[in-house]
């Protein structure tokens, strides 16, 4: 289906790059050796369409749809973790997975989601072990009973909001297990979907009751070395469409109140508006965020990441004022009308070539040409940037990285598909 590139073209186009680059003061090598140092969290909800393992008698609640039905879905954990490292075997560099937890394994054993425990996620522990994989884990407020009209941390009903509560209490403590276990920091986040379908006569109330909430949640104290806490905002979602209580100003405080990560997710604002200028605002008051990378089509639909000038502008953001170290990076669609292998496969690839064309930009350049007031010079140059040969540096990555150039890995997701996915029906 694509060619698979040649090594001698692939090494001799490089060169010329290197070449190229070095003219605009830019170390090509450098640049491939920071992005190696960069881990992805893969979300596994992509390979089930956000199914998970419980098979609670109610769906509902939040919102969440992947549409589509293409065949091949991971069915059980097993065979999500064959997909998820089919996925990973075709990407450069060392990455994470990030967890929901409706992933748990129970051994058929009912364990509702506020009595969840660190052994029921065991079964991702050692596969990451094995796989050299950090993890990040998140709290499943949604698909559930007790959230069937839609309200969670923020519900009226005391009994209700308690459930949640230890349900997040309980998802920090297995989040500071695998980070302990794994000997990296795993990054839970808190979203819920609680919100209006119309418009609401009193909007405090919930988001009172969901402060108190939060601040029991996080109540216990937990080391930063094996858990960081994450809270994520939305403008809206399928039906809270007039109001949410987690909206993007009630978190950004409540994150900068109580040094919590602010998580910014690309789809969860409004069409017209990127998170990529609000970064170097909300560095200026937090040590560190999460960003969930997603591509929003007229609403907050979730497309697979694709190498689009919105993912550039964030990428850039990060690179250009030394955030890497700041900056946890997640991706979060999921789309069931195609391969989910490869949709896992070219999100991927493309946050990581964005960061790579950031990574090959002479930013000083870039920042003494708009302190000078040249902006003329400043806007040529980000054109001429453009156009640079930032595909054969990535080549090079990938085959020095032993994944394949160009269009070749979808020759491996075809095979596996046949050889693998078709099976399951």
């Amino acid at each position: 289906m694509f060619p698979h590139a040649d090594e001698a073209l692939i090494e001799q186009a490089y060169f010329n790059a290197q070449e190229v680059y070095a003219q605009y003061g830019v170390d090509t090598a450098k640049a491939l050796e920071r992005l190696a140092a960069i881990p992805v969290s893969l979300h596994c909800w992509q390979g089930d369409d956000v199914g998970g393992f419980e098979h609670v008698e109610s769906a509902s609640g939040g919102g969440i749809q992947a549409t589509g039905n293409y065949p091949g879905r991971a069915r059980t954990p097993d065979e999500l973790r064959q997909d998820a490292e089919k996925a990973l075997s075709l990407i450069p560099g060392k990455h994470r997975l990030n967890l929901h937890a409706m992933y748990a394994e129970t051994g058929g054993t009912k364990v509702d989601r506020n009595e969840l425990q660190p052994e029921h996620f065991q079964g991702w522990i050692d596969w990451a072990k094995a796989n050299g994989l950090g993890m990040d884990f998140n709290p499943t407020c949604f698909a559930h009973p007790m959230a069937d009209d839609g309200f969670t941390l923020s519900h009226r009903d005391d009994g209700i909001r308690r459930f949640w509560i230890e349900h997040c209490i309980a998802c920090r403590t297995i989040g500071a297990h695998i980070g302990q276990e794994l000997g990296t920091p795993c990054v839970t986040n808190v979203w819920i979907p609680d919100g209006f379908k119309d418009i609401p006569a009193d909007r405090f109330t919930p988001r009172a009751l969901l402060k108190e909430s939060l601040d029991t949640v996080f109540g216990l104290p937990i080391p930063t070395e094996h858990n960081l806490d994450a809270v994520e905002s939305k403008l809206f979602g399928i039906g809270s469409e007039s109001y949410v209580v987690g909206s993007h100003e009630f978190y950004m405080g409540y994150a900068i109140k109580n040094n919590k990560l602010l998580c910014l997710d690309a789809g969860h604002f409004h069409p017209t508006e990127g998170i990529a200028d609000k970064i170097s605002s909300v560095m200026l008051y937090l040590d560190q965020i999460l960003l969930h990378v997603s591509r929003g089509v007229r609403w907050d639909s979730d497309h697979v990441v694709v190498l689009s000038d919105d993912l550039r502008a964030i990428a850039e953001e990060i690179v250009r004022h030394g955030f890497l170290d700041r900056v946890h990076i997640g991706l979060d669609f999921f789309d069931a009308s195609i391969n989910r292998v490869a949709a896992w496969v070219t999100g991927t690839r493309a946050m990581l070539k964005g960061l790579l064309i950031a990574m090959l930009e002479p930013s000083a350049k870039l920042v003494e040409l708009e302190a000078e007031g040249d902006y003329t010079a400043r806007l040529a140059l980000l054109e001429e940037l453009k156009t640079l040969p930032y595909g054969a540096v990535w080549n090079y990555y990938c085959r020095k990285s032993e994944v394949p150039a160009g269009g070749a890995w979808l020759n491996a997701v075809k095979q596996y598909e046949k050889d693998v996915l078709a099976a399951r029906g």
